[in-house]
């Protein structure tokens, strides 16, 4: 592999059919990035585990990971155990920000991802949950390049962090960015960016405003897990539908008190079947089983086998 890629946490992967079968004529990866492919015996299914060496990534990491998936593979990419973002290596500080252009910060673990799909093709990209350690930062930017007649499925979620250390919300830097371009047109841009540091005071015309500053933690609870979901393509249609109906039973009424998981969804601008779902829940658990619930439909596209590995 070290004469395909020779840059650190680097991987590359090329999949595509052979007599109904995925192959990955490409398949590399230089530490701490590891990538893991199982045989399959779903036709145009393949899996590829995305994991590190350690079980999480340390400050100052960087993964970059560049896919193609050829025309009519249907490639699942899932991860084991929750990505866990350690803080920074001991000697160094952690770096609070304001705005995500830290590129050159060597206490900013940061991962890039890079998928093109074509024609016929599709993702789901269904890893576990990021999950930041105390004082941590973590950048990630995911860009999906689709061909028209491409699907995907594409799931990015954090946790509030390490709950039972009493470290909930306490990481320095979350930032999340995911494009999605169909046919050469972006059709969607969600960027996430939660910063742990308390806001300067406010200021109301010369006057310090008597307010409490408010913490992180007081913004995102009582939720402990946040999900955003994308769906395009053909081969979510059945997927959509089903949230579509879920959607139209739901009634508007008032609580005494937050529900224990929260949904919504939306359509994407200029891209038929696309859709936005936005999920919140009390803990983890909760929004993982809502998760594979709602997109129970995929075992139809992709087999239960390969579908039960999504949600474990």
């Amino acid at each position: 592999m070290s004469n395909i890629i020779q840059d650190a946490g680097h991987g590359k992967i090329t999949a595509q059919i052979h007599s109904d079968q995925v192959v990955f004529p490409v398949l590399a990866y230089t530490y701490p990035l590891k990538l893991l492919s199982p045989r399959m015996q779903q036709e145009r299914v393949g899996v590829v585990y995305m994991m590190t060496y350690g079980g999480g990534l340390v400050g100052g990491d960087r993964i970059s990971l560049t896919i193609n998936i050829e025309h009519d593979v249907r490639l699942v990419l899932l991860s084991q155990g929750s990505t866990k973002v350690f803080k920074t290596r001991l000697g160094t500080r952690a770096a609070i920000r304001s705005t995500p252009n830290t590129a050159n910060d060597p206490t900013t673990t940061m991962q890039r991802l890079d998928v093109s799909i074509a024609a016929g093709g599709a993702l789901f990209l269904l890893p576990d949950p990021v999950t930041c350690f105390r004082d941590a930062a973590y950048h990630q930017a995911q860009t999906f390049r689709l061909a028209h007649g491409a699907s995907a499925v594409l799931l990015d979620w954090y946790t509030s962090g390490r709950r039972a250390r009493g470290e909930e919300w306490a990481f320095a830097e979350y930032y999340s960015a995911n494009e999605v371009f169909v046919g050469g047109v972006r059709t969607a841009r969600d960027v996430v960016l939660l910063n742990g540091a308390l806001p300067p005071p406010g200021d109301g015309g010369g006057q310090l405003l008597l307010l409490p500053r408010r913490t992180l933690a007081d913004r995102m609870r009582p939720y402990a897990c946040y999900a955003t979901l994308l769906l395009y393509g053909p081969l979510v249609q059945g997927v959509v539908r089903e949230l579509e109906e879920r959607m139209r039973k739901i009634s508007v009424f008032r609580v005494g008190e937050p529900l224990d998981v929260l949904w919504s969804m939306s359509g994407v601008h200029g891209e038929a079947g696309g859709r936005v779902v936005r999920v919140a829940g009390k803990e983890t658990e909760e929004v993982k089983m809502w998760l594979c619930t709602a997109l129970r439909g995929l075992v139809d596209v992709i087999g239960a086998e390969v579908y039960s590995k999504a949600f474990v």
